[in-house]
C-alpha cells in the first residue's frame, strides 16, 4: 500500500530542519538493513527524539514504525499522523496487544523503532533497559539495530521550556552495527549486551559533539560526570518518585 502521509511528513521535518539551522553528524547509516525487518533501539532524551531516529533510516529508504504512548495517539493533530504513518500505541493495560502488533509488522519486514528506557531520561544518562525490545527482535528473528543521539535535549525536553526557533543546534546520531541473540541467549542478557552497546554510541556521539564540555561548563542540557548541571541518575530517579 502506497504511503500517502509518512513521505510528506518527513519532507515538512527536513524544511523545518533547515529552518532552524540544525546541523547534523550522522555516521553509520549504512548499518541499516535495506530490507527486512529490524528493531531500532535509542537512548531517550527529548520528545522529538523519533523524528531523528527516523531521519537515520532514510538513507536505506526506510520508514520506522515507531512505539509510543497510546495518549500521543488519542491528540487531535497528533493522532491522526500517528495513525496514518502506522506507528503502533502502547497502552500500559494492554501491552500484550502492542507487543503482538509489533511483532506482526518485524515479521512482515518493517522496522520498530523503541525506546527502552521507556521515559525520557532527565539525567541525559542511560537509565535501565525493559527487555521488549530484546524479546521482539528474537521472537520474530530480526536484529536490533543499536542508535544513539545528542543534542536534541536542547530542543526541547521534560521540565524545559521549548527552543524551535532558529538555533543552530548541533545534532549528532550514531548507528551501530546489528545485533543478534547468541544461541540460547536469554532476553535479559541480550538486553544488557544492547545497553552496553548503546552506551558506547552515546559516548562516541558525546565525544564528536562540537560543542565540547569545556566549553559548555554548568550547561543544564550536560550530564552531572561531563561538568553540566543535569541531575544525576539518583537525582532524577529521586525526583520522578516524589512524584508518584
Amino acid at each position: 500500500m502506497a504511503e500517502l502521509v509518512y513521505p510528506p511528513v518527513i519532507g515538512f521535518a527536513r524544511t523545518m530542519f533547515q529552518v532552524q539551522g540544525l546541523r547534523f553528524d550522522i555516521a553509520g547509516t549504512e548499518h541499516v538493513p535495506r530490507r527486512g525487518g529490524a528493531v531500532l533501539v535509542s537512548n531517550h532524551i527529548s520528545y522529538l527524539d523519533f523524528v531523528f531516529c527516523g531521519l537515520a533510516a532514510r538513507p536505506a529508504k526506510r520508514l520506522v514504525r515507531f512505539m509510543a504512548k497510546e495518549s500521543v495517539f488519542r491528540h487531535k493533530v497528533s493522532g491522526p499522523l500517528m495513525r496514518a504513518m502506522k506507528h503502533i500505541p502502547v497502552d500500559r493495560e494492554r501491552g500484550v496487544h502492542a507487543y503482538e502488533n509489533a511483532l506482526r509488522a518485524l515479521r512482515s519486514g518493517e522496522i520498530i523503532g523503541v525506546f527502552p528506557e521507556a521515559t525520557i531520561s532527565r539525567s541525559f544518562t542511560l537509565k535501565s533497559f525493559k527487555s521488549g525490545a530484546a524479546r521482539l527482535a528474537q521472537e520474530a528473528g530480526v536484529p536490533l539495530l543499536p542508535m544513539a543521539l545528542w543534542g536534541t535535549q536542547r530542543m526541547w525536553t521534560k521540565g524545559r521550556p521549548r527552543r524551535l526557533g532558529r538555533h543552530r543546534f548541533p545534532i549528532t546520531l550514531r548507528v551501530g552495527a546489528p545485533l543478534t541473540a547468541a544461541p540460547e541467549e536469554n532476553a535479559e542478557s541480550l538486553t544488557e549486551r544492547l545497553r552496553c552497546r548503546v552506551q558506547e554510541l552515546l559516548e562516541s556521539a558525546q565525544q564528536a559533539y562540537p560543542v565540547r564540555p569545556k566549553d559548555a561548563h554548568g550547561a543544564w542540557w550536560l550530564p552531572a560526570h561531563l561538568g553540566g548541571t543535569a541531575p544525576t541518575a539518583e537525582d532524577a530517579a529521586a525526583s520522578t518518585a516524589g512524584r508518584a
